[in-house]
This record gives structure tokens, sequence and C-alpha cells, in this order.
């Protein structure tokens, strides 16, 4: 395919991408009993061994794909509109392309989060004809440490594919806080994201006693840098990170459990990746009833909240439903040690 016809179906794709993410949210706001958006799991398992996170093992097996199949069934006629399947590292899974496919064939938005490590030129075009419409690779740092191998030196090839390939958007994510060692990194990553025509996100991670910390005066001005960096190139509601950044409490209303589901390996629905226990309900037996009883639950862990996809779902109510019940289980305040900042909710 030339570059001029690569262009052309990147921009036509986007224009019916935009339609379908409009659709989403006049749906969402017609009616809240409904979810919208929906984390997938289809292997715990991972190719690397990051010391921050707490999401992946090094010998689950994937999961059956008609298992997932079903799952994709059930979360569509739960309302989901959003389907982003993660990790552990999801391009590990056999069937992956399958699974993108049948999220595209019920009508939702298909997204990807990787490490991008086991990217080629043919796996990226494999992608584009599954469907996938988003795809977000975190990377960390310009070079490799012991904290974490995802850094531009190591990932920039697999970059250069996805800016020659890649028909789907690309959103390359970024860190400062705690636990980087040069917090200007996220600056370097970011332009180099802009420059090969992708957009960039930056996130913040905890300290490693798993508490919030205000940002350095360095640390600050690299994140108000990487905040014009998005201005320009990515609609991205984030205002929550601004309390975070000063070590402040957020103040707002977390529907996860109701507009927002995170599915583990083994079908059970959970608030979030960093919640992983509450509720811990079968997909199969979840129904409408445990949507509106979530979506009028407070959450104790939500002051202190970091998992960004949630934030941005919730907004869509935050003028409506004061929250007035309490969780039947005491969900812990403060998120797990060295957590990073979830973003790109597709």
């Amino acid at each position: 395919m030339s570059p001029r016809d690569l262009l052309w179906r990147r921009r036509w794709k986007a224009v019916h991408r935009r339609y379908r993410e409009l659709r989403m949210i006049a749906r969402g706001l017609v009616s809240t009993d409904r979810a919208i958006l929906a984390h997938l799991i289809p292997i715990r398992r991972c190719n690397l061994s990051c010391a921050y996170c707490n999401e992946y093992d090094d010998s689950s097996p994937p999961v059956p794909t008609g298992t997932l199949l079903r799952r994709v069934d059930l979360l569509r006629g739960l309302g989901v509109e959003i389907v982003t399947i993660s990790g552990g590292e999801p391009l590990l899974h056999p069937e992956l392309d399958e699974i993108i496919r049948h999220v595209r064939r019920r009508g939702m938005i298909a997204g990807l989060i990787t490490n991008g490590f086991l990217l080629t030129a043919e796996r990226i075009q494999r992608l584009n004809h599954a469907g996938l419409d988003h795809l977000q690779i975190s990377i960390d740092n310009v070079v490799p440490d012991e904290v974490s191998k995802k850094s531009l030196k190591t990932l920039d090839k697999k970059l250069q594919l996805l800016a020659q390939y890649a028909e789907f958007h690309v959103n390359i994510n970024s860190v400062v806080g705690s636990g980087i060692r040069n917090p200007a990194d996220a600056l370097v990553i970011g332009r180099r994201a802009v420059e090969l025509g992708f957009t960039s996100t930056v996130g913040i991670i905890h300290d490693g006693s798993g508490q919030l910390r205000p940002l350095s005066p360095e640390e600050r001005r690299v994140y108000l840098e990487m905040k014009k960096l998005e201005k320009r190139s990515y609609a991205q509601i984030n205002y929550f990170q601004d309390d975070i950044a000063h070590g402040r409490p957020s103040r707002w209303r977390c529907r996860a459990g109701a507009r927002y589901l995170y599915i583990c390996e083994d079908g059970l629905v959970h608030y979030c990746s960093q919640q992983r226990g509450y509720p811990a309900k079968p997909l199969e037996e979840y129904t409408v009833e445990d949507i509106r009883r979530e979506f009028r639950t407070k959450k104790s862990c939500a002051p202190f909240c970091t998992v960004s996809c949630v934030h941005q779902i919730s907004y869509l109510d935050f003028w409506r439903a004061p929250q007035t019940e309490r969780p039947r289980v005491a969900v812990p305040a403060n998120p797990a040690p060295l957590v990073r900042i979830q973003t790109g909710s597709h």
C-alpha cells in the first residue's frame, strides 16, 4: 500500500471511529442502565517482568477462544460499546485476531494495550485486517533499566513499523513520578510519538509504599510540558491527574462495576485492575441490577484512584446520580505499590 493510500485509509477509519464514539456517548447519556467500557483479559502471562506491574504472571495459559467470544457476547448484552483487550501481554494469545474481529462483528470499538515487543510488520497488518480501532503502548524510559525494559531504545523500531503499516489509532503513554530515574525521558518519548504521527499521553506512578506523592519541581515541569503535547494531539480527559501531581485527593463519582467493567481471565467482573476481588461476580451472572447497584455505590478507594479509563468513562455522569450506597465489602483506600496510571480508555 502506498503512503497516500495508507493516509486515506487512516483518515476514513478515524471518521468512522469518531462517529461510533459519539454514538457511544449519546447512548450513555440516554441510559445509566448500561455498561460502556470493558477491559477483557485473554491471558495473564507476559513476556516481560516490569518491577512496578502487578497484572501478570509467567505461566498462565491463554483463555480458550470460545470462552472469550462468549464473554464478548455477554458484554454486548450489558450495553458495552468499547472492549479494550489487555493482560498480561495479549499478543501472546494465539487467536487474538479472532477475538478482535468478534468485538467488531458485535458492533463495538476494539482496543488493545500491549508492550509492543511482539509486533512485526505482518502482525500489524493482521491487526488491520481484524479491524482494530485503537492500540496503546506504554514506554517508561529512553534506555532500559532494572525497573522496566519498555524503553524507547528497545521499542523505536516497533514504533517505526506502526507508523509504516498501522491503519488504527496509536497512542504512546509515558510516565513521571516515583521510581522513574529520568523524568525528562517522558518528553523525549512524547515528542518521538508525535513525530511519528501518533498521539501521546502521560501517566503518574506511586512511590514504593503505594502512596501518592507530589511531583518534584522537575517532574512537575515535565508533566506540564507533556500536557501541552496532549492538548495538541489527543483529546484526553484526565483532569484528575492535576490533583495527583500535587498529592491531593480527587473528588469524583467512580462508576466502576457499572459504566466500567474489568473481566479477569477467570471471567469475573471486578471494579478495575487495581481492585481485583470486588465484586468478583461471574460475568454470566452479572445483570442490570448489578450495574444499578454499583452505579450508586461510593468506592472508598476513589479519592486516590489512578486508573484513568475509569475516571474518563465516569465523567459522563459527573452531573447526576449522587452515590448513596456503601460498598458491601471494604475496598482498600490505597492502591498496590508502584501502580501505573492506566491511560487511554480505548
